[in-house]
């Protein structure tokens, strides 16, 4: 593989002795993992039903190795009900470092397509809030998206430059993850487009929106509150120096250890301005050493002292429940945490509104709290994301089906599907596939009229 010629000219000096091995990586396949959603189901529980062959991946306790050539994991029904997600292993790492707790606010700076976000969400356990950001609203619906695939409730998605939002948050949270735009280094094994790219606009580009972005972040952290930086480049550039400069801008903010995989290298002091030590506390994942592709991890934290600021609460405004939503959430369990006092409707469309909700007036939102569905004219459609949201049990009229079960690939492609008609009471029901929702239909004597949002359909 013909690597850009002034990249290469830098890897060989950055690698040493151990360039020919690097360059020998790019003879083998990239390899593929998926992450159990632990919001759904533990990963001991997903193990006894996975159809898949799987290795565990070392440095992620949910992540899994998986042949592309001897499953699909995007084509199972597991996928769509949000029981995985699929990621690149060494991917993983940055959410798996970052020590969510429950009842954080939790920040993903540069979030879609949500890979990071679907894992800090699962580790809040349905508490706390996560503000998941994405300055192209395109890439942010995608990220929306996977949010919902993974049930998740307690969350707002924006669609903002870091400079509006640390106007709106300063000093507001408690963990933020900065997985930032980057040259792409450790992706060229992965795509040969990355290349392209690098050749195009080189390391100082991405190094500039990289200060950029922690100009900001800086702003938003709460004292005694924890930034982990990631980057999937080698250049010192773009992580030693972009580590450094962060520290300079704050001297509150200092680098922290991290438990680390034993094949992961340290940062390099060497590479930073000036040869600080405390570089050494990074992480640096390189392809030829472990079953991965490129990345870097850098942990701070801020010191404890008085937080000053912090954003005010969400100015909820209650809506008056009608008959037809009252009589469709009387279907629904107390235990599913939906409180009728916290609905909050916006041109007919019905939001759960968590108590942990900041404000965020005047920001560009994809999303903020539960969508739970549609008021109509005598009566209530539930969506898509409430049937993800919630777990069979919570829910008092149900389907289930095998993932076996050819009814099932064909409620995925929208069709109307058929049931013995006392499987079920007419109305709504909550279709799932071994005990884990996929989405609604409505029944009427055992003839489901689908109602899997069209969006989200399997194709083929």
């Amino acid at each position: 593989m013909a690597l850009p010629k002034a990249f290469d000219d830098r890897i060989k000096t950055q690698l040493g002795d151990e360039y020919e091995d690097y360059i020998k990586c790019f003879e083998s396949d990239m390899y593929h993992g998926i992450r159990v959603n632990t919001s759904k189901i533990s990963v001991e529980d997903f193990l006894k039903i996975s159809p898949f062959e799987l290795e565990p991946v070392p440095w992620t306790k949910n992540g899994f190795y998986y042949d592309p050539k001897r499953c699909t994991p995007s084509k199972h029904p597991y996928y769509y009900a949000g029981l995985y997600y699929i990621q690149e292993p060494s991917a993983m790492t940055p959410a798996s470092v970052l020590d969510i707790e429950d009842g954080d606010t939790v920040l993903d700076i540069c979030a879609a397509p949500g890979g990071k976000s679907t894992e800090l969400a699962a580790k809040l356990h349905g508490t706390g809030m996560l503000i998941s950001n994405d300055i192209s609203n395109s890439r942010a619906k995608a990220l929306l998206k996977n949010l919902e695939l993974f049930g998740i409730g307690n969350m707002c998605v924006v669609s903002e430059p870091p400079n509006n939002l640390s106007r709106a948050f300063e000093g507001t949270f408690d963990k933020i993850l900065i997985d930032a735009p980057c040259s792409g280094e450790g992706m060229f094994r992965k795509s040969t487009s990355m290349m392209t790219a690098w050749e195009n606009n080189g390391t100082e580009l991405f190094a500039g929106l990289q200060r950029g972005i922690l100009n900001e972040a800086c702003k938003m952290l709460k004292p005694g509150g924890k930034l982990l930086y990631s980057t999937c480049t080698f250049s010192p550039e773009e992580d030693e120096r972009s580590v450094e400069y962060l520290l300079s801008i704050d001297d509150s903010i200092h680098l922290i250890d991290f438990p680390k995989y034993e094949k992961f290298d340290d940062g390099n002091p060497a590479w930073g301005e000036p040869g600080n030590e405390d570089l050494k506390k990074c992480a640096r994942l390189w392809p030829h050493h472990l079953k991965g592709e490129g990345h870097f991890i850098a942990l701070f934290q801020k010191d404890e002292g008085d937080a000053g600021y912090g954003r005010s609460a969400y100015p909820f405004k209650p809506y008056r429940c009608d008959e037809d939503f009252l009589e469709f959430m009387g279907h629904i369990s107390h235990d599913s945490g939906i409180k009728t006092d916290r609905i909050e409707e916006n041109k007919g469309r019905l939001y759960y509104i968590s108590e942990d909700m900041p404000d965020v007036k005047g920001l560009r939102l994809l999303r903020h709290g539960l969508f739970l569905g549609e008021v109509k004219k005598n009566r209530f459609e539930p969506s898509q994301s409430l049937a993800m949201y919630l777990r069979s049990d919570q829910f008092d009229n149900v389907v289930d089906l095998s993932s076996e079960d050819i009814r099932v690939i064909k409620y995925l492609k929208g069709e109307t599907i058929e049931i013995d008609d006392m499987d079920a009471a007419n109305g709504y029901v909550l279709v799932c596939v071994d005990g884990y929702p996929l989405g609604w239909a409505k029944n009427n004597r055992g003839v489901l009229k689908n109602k899997y949002l069209s969006g989200w359909r399997m194709m083929s």
